[in-house]
């Protein structure tokens, strides 16, 4: 006997419409997990395609590559559920921030002169107002109780020229608000500063090696600043090799020191020069004393005995802002705001710098691995070559004090503060296991 309409349509509504509705259920739930794959995908390489550098596609493909794997990492969220974020802390921009700063010049701390703006009367304070805007993240504001807790029974090494003094001094004055160092230096020649914070045995250093490497002038009489130095490509700076044993976390940087004139030796043998008047001996650029410093540096550092555990950071390149003329030749830097990703990009000789650092840092990753050494980039540069309104200028010293504007080093407070806020959201991430080798 064959079923009515009526019987019909409740079989199709008991039976079939479920199995229907069920099927389309399914097809939702896989359409949404290959959108929400793609899309974490896409951000992964909108992530590593983010270089603001104006290069060419090889160059450009050299710079992802040379990314530092702390860049990603993978969160726990809700328990029973994992939330992976892809995003490079190093790539973003500038954007405006009302609240005030971390610290001032009257908080209990050192900001050596030439760089405490606001003793010396800057007229503006916009500068201070900027915060450093990750594309694919928030970058969490500096918790000074949480970088001691962090760094607890270690040793701490900027390892470098004064920018490196920058940066440890800005380091001290924004765990001020957690705790006062004693000053344990053991002398008293500011560019090697040493701070115990006791009840955290935790010890910062500032060891000044502008070269990295040995160095001294040909002429022992000569002008310090344009004199022409010997350069001893093959063997590191004493200062810091006779302590770096000892020492935990390693900060390295370098690069304003370079561009004056090199005797080059290997071996104690002159093997070449840059800006000399030498006959029959062979011409370098000065990216070649730098690569050369850099790749001594990692060599030593990775020549320890006590290797495993000591975790070495490059801070590449810190840009200059001088307008107008050199720092010698009438340039200032008067800006009152950052450039943005359109105006102002990381390109000429400051390029060709930071490529070169990171072309070696590189090669002493791949043998750190082998050896037990992690190595991290805390790629400040690109945040860095957008701030033109952030250097002293004119407000490092007194008004009838003759001496040149600085547009090298940084107000503080001031950007500067950003490094140990992406130092720390580094530590973070390698001690919480996020950062993959």
């Amino acid at each position: 006997m064959k079923a009515g309409p009526a019987e019909l349509f409740d079989r199709f509504r008991r039976y079939v419409l479920p199995i229907a509705t069920l099927l389309l259920l399914l097809k939702t739930c896989f359409s949404s997990f290959d959108t929400t794959t793609d899309s974490f995908l896409q951000n992964l390489e909108s992530s590593l395609n983010g270089s603001s550098l104006p290069v060419d596609q090889p160059e450009r493909k050299a710079v992802n590559q040379m990314l530092s794997p702390g860049t990603t990492s993978t969160n726990n969220s809700e328990k029973g559920s994992i939330k992976q974020q892809t995003c490079n802390i190093f790539v973003g921009k500038w954007v405006p921030y009302p609240k005030g700063p971390y610290y001032t010049n009257e908080t209990n701390c050192v900001i050596d002169d030439r760089e405490n703006c606001m003793k010396y009367g800057r007229p503006d304070s916009d500068f201070i107002h900027w915060r450093w805007k990750p594309d694919d993240c928030e970058l969490p504001l500096f918790d000074a109780s949480q970088f001691l807790e962090i760094v607890r029974g270690k040793t701490l090494a900027f390892v470098g020229d004064s920018l490196g003094r920058n940066q440890m001094q800005s380091l001290v004055c924004l765990l001020a608000s957690a705790a006062i160092p004693v000053d344990a230096s053991e002398t008293t020649d500011t560019r090697f500063r040493r701070w115990l914070y006791k009840d955290y045995n935790f010890t910062i250093l500032a060891l000044w090696s502008p070269q990295l490497i040995k160095s001294n002038l040909s002429d022992p009489n000569g002008d310090p600043y344009y004199g022409i130095m010997n350069l001893y490509l093959d063997k590191a700076d004493d200062v810091w090799v006779n302590q770096v044993d000892k020492i935990d976390i390693v900060i390295i940087s370098g690069g304003q020191w370079f561009f004056r004139p090199f005797l080059f030796y290997e071996n104690d043998q002159l093997v070449g020069c840059h800006k000399c008047n030498e006959t029959n001996v062979t011409k370098h650029t000065h990216y070649y004393g730098y690569r050369m410093a850099f790749r001594t540096a990692f060599k030593t550092l990775l020549s320890l005995k006590k290797l495993k555990g000591r975790l070495v950071m490059l801070r590449p390149f810190s840009p200059a802002h001088f307008e107008h003329g050199g720092w010698n030749t009438g340039g200032h830097c008067n800006r009152t705001r950052p450039f943005n990703n359109q105006e102002m990009k990381l390109d000429g000789y400051e390029l060709k710098m930071y490529m070169t650092q990171l072309e070696e840092f590189k090669a002493a990753e791949r043998e750190g691995r082998k050896r037990g050494v992690k190595f991290r980039l805390l790629d400040t540069t690109k945040a860095m070559v957008m701030r033109p309104d952030a250097h002293p200028n004119h407000y490092g010293h007194w008004p009838h004090e003759k001496k040149l504007p600085d547009c090298v080093h940084w107000c503080m407070p001031g950007p500067v503060d950003t490094w140990n806020e992406l130092l720390l959201a580094t530590l973070k991430m390698e001690r919480d296991g996020f950062i993959q080798t």
